[in-house]
């Protein structure tokens, strides 16, 4: 008995001592997101016209970046939800490393995507083409003050992306 409690206690001195570094913050390169902005619908396939916000933040001590968005002052076509709000959760995937997301929204759709960015002020964030359906690609766009946002669509067997809605709005 004493010499386990001498093998824990020997592991736990040693697992203590060894100095770790930070690990570096893979969401780092999506700090240009971070904030309040506006959303005014520019335009897009859906046919709706309006405004809304949108706020990235860091949540759960700084592991997940959250999107809270929320339309509002909407005109659009029936079957187009003017209600609209949604969540989008960025995350680094434990293995890899690379930044990963996922979607919601109150029509209770779901979408899993691969996050780049191209540049310092761009965000891509891809849907797998391996999965049946449609691929979507989401943009953001920091210029200027302005941000800038796109989300496209590709039905199954085309080669082109399909503007579905475009918005653009500054920093509150």
């Amino acid at each position: 008995m004493k010499r386990l409690l001498a093998v824990v206690l020997f592991c736990a001195v040693t697992l203590g001592a060894q100095s770790t570094k930070p690990a570096a913050d893979a969401l780092a390169p999506l700090a240009f997101l971070q904030g309040t902005w506006q959303a005014n619908n520019v335009h897009g396939g859906s046919g709706a016209e309006g405004s809304g916000d949108y706020s990235f933040v860091r949540e759960l001590r700084g592991h997940v970046l959250a999107r809270h968005g929320a339309y509002a002052n909407c005109k659009g076509p029936q079957d187009f939800d003017c209600a609209h709000q949604d969540l989008l959760y960025v995350y680094a995937d434990d293995t890899s490393q690379s930044l990963k997301a996922i979607f919601f929204d109150n029509e209770g759709h779901v979408i899993h995507y691969g996050v780049t960015t191209p540049d310092a002020t761009t965000a891509v964030f891809l849907s797998d083409s391996a999965i049946p359906g449609p691929q979507f690609r989401l943009t953001y766009s920091l210029k200027g003050a302005t941000m800038s946002g796109k989300f496209e669509i590709k039905m199954p067997g085309q080669g082109d992306w399909h503007s579905y809605l475009e918005w653009s709005g500054a920093k509150k």
